[in-house]
């Protein structure tokens, strides 16, 4: 099982907080972003990872590399006194990390179109927004997009600003009848959520020169010409976006409670 983990994005709303550190570093509860990401994905059987990097991409890679280190060390040393149980369990499980670096942004449909290669083994993968904050099942939602046979489960929760958001129609199957980009007037209050799942078919759906288009966006670019080929999957787990300063203090108080229910299951 794949993923790919869009964290190249400058904070740009995030600053000051981001001047010095890329935004998937920023701490929640005293755990960097990007590791909640990590055991999010390991616990629910993902394998492998790949994590694009812009923004102070020297960063991002030495604590991907010091997360590498770890969790082989703890396959090493399964008995190592400085690890507790749990942190030797979740060191087991972290994926696999490829590092892509982009020395210009390519768009969130940008980097998947540059690693198109990566996952062409045929298995569905999943597209993850790295400034969402969530405990979403992956594994159940991974399920249901296995059981429809539609190139794309566009993952949506219940927006209280839907003009603020892409917003998809969808009809009592659960397809997607129309999405719109942060429209006018929405239709609905469904928001895609930025937890996708698709398969190599998606690549069919890219617009014509997608390899030139910078930056080439899902949301614009090529979910809309997904319409009809791909379903709802209705989040209904913990699910924030923390891409702006009142966002990410928000979710230092409210992650912690959520984190804690999560461990427990």
């Amino acid at each position: 099982m794949k993923a790919f983990l869009l964290a190249a994005g400058l904070g740009t709303r995030l600053k000051p907080l981001t001047n010095d550190i890329p935004k998937c570093l920023l701490p929640i509860g005293g755990k960097p972003l990007l590791q909640i990401w990590m055991e999010l994905m390991g616990r629910h059987g993902v394998s492998e990872v790949l994590v694009n990097t812009h923004w102070h991409a020297e960063k991002v890679e030495a604590f991907i590399n010091g997360l590498t280190q770890r969790r082989k060390d703890a396959k090493v040393s399964a008995d190592d006194a400085d690890y507790t149980d749990e942190e030797r369990e979740k060191r087991r499980e972290w994926p696999e990390v490829r590092v892509f670096y982009e020395g210009e942004l390519l768009g969130s449909g940008g980097t998947i179109w540059a690693n198109r290669e990566w996952v062409r083994d045929g298995e569905a993968f999943f597209v993850l927004y790295g400034d969402n904050l969530t405990n979403v099942d992956l594994g159940k939602m991974w399920r249901f997009h296995e059981g429809h046979g539609l190139p794309f489960t566009l993952g949506v929760f219940k927006a209280e600003r839907p003009e603020a958001c892409g917003i998809a129609e969808v009809d009592g199957d659960g397809v997607v009848t129309g999405f719109v980009e942060k429209p006018k007037k929405p239709k609905s209050d469904l928001a895609a959520a930025g937890v996708y799942v698709a398969d190599q078919r998606i690549f069919d759906y890219f617009p014509q020169g997608a390899g030139e288009k910078r930056p080439l966006d899902l949301g614009f670019d090529v979910i809309p010409r997904l319409v009809r080929r791909m379903k709802v999957y209705e989040i209904r787990e913990f699910l924030m976006d923390i891409g702006t300063a009142d966002s990410y203090e928000k979710a230092q108080e409210i992650y912690p409670q959520i984190s804690c229910l999560t461990q427990r299951r």
